[in-house]
């Protein structure tokens, strides 16, 4: 039996100036060591689109997180170059290093993407395809989010989790929670405003955020 990859130590959250907005609408900028206790959460939307229903929930997200977590919104599919396996070596290119630094520094990764022709996005597929080559997502809780209406989405779904599977991410007992955000629930800034999917996103948020804590 191998040994598993060493997942490297990054101080990501640390030495970035990055922000959430706070349920009151602030921005906060995260800081703090590695074991004070905060959960972090990455959000990964698979999706480009501007007015995505999937981007929405996960803004939304940053704002109804329970208290003691901290969030990052990675949202930028297009800036990762096309997967080459001869690139995939140091000097890395910026967006990647981005990436895999964000996933090393969270405490549980959290996806949520639209389902294309059957299976994932092409550009979604791109950005798990540069997780392939760190160990980044080794041993890493991961978990996902399904947005589209009920019966749609199982395509996506099952292939997000055959490529956390082979990259060794823990699959957590809260993935695949439906929360359907009807296109009219988000208004023409990309925020979704409908309350009683807001409420319902919060209740699987607090199940992820309860199981990346241990206590699920």
């Amino acid at each position: 039996m191998g040994e598993a990859p060493v997942r490297p130590a990054n101080p990501y959250w640390e030495c970035h100036a990055l922000t959430f907005a706070d349920p009151d609408g602030h921005h906060v900028v995260l800081v703090g060591p590695d074991g004070d206790g905060t959960t972090r959460l990455l959000l990964v939307t698979g999706s480009t689109r501007r007015a995505s229903t999937n981007s929405a929930a996960l803004r939304a997200a940053q704002e109804l997180v329970p208290p003691g977590t901290e969030t990052v919104l990675h949202e930028q599919l297009g800036e990762l170059p096309q997967f080459d396996p001869d690139a995939d070596h140091d000097p890395l290119p910026p967006a990647v290093v981005e990436l895999r630094a964000a996933i090393a520094a969270a405490t549980a990764v959290v996806f949520c993407t639209p389902e294309y022709a059957g299976t994932l996005p092409g550009s979604f597929k791109n950005l798990l395809d540069w997780t392939v080559g760190g160990a980044e997502l080794y041993g890493k809780r991961a978990a996902w989010i399904n947005v589209a209406s009920p019966g749609r989405g199982g395509g996506a779904e099952e292939t997000l989790a055959t490529v956390l599977g082979y990259v060794g991410a823990e699959v957590m007992a809260a993935s695949g929670a439906r929360v359907t955000v009807p296109r009219d629930a988000v208004d023409a800034t990309g925020t979704l405003v409908d309350e009683g999917v807001r409420a319902e996103l919060a209740g699987v948020l607090a199940a992820i955020v309860a199981e990346a804590r241990g206590a699920a």
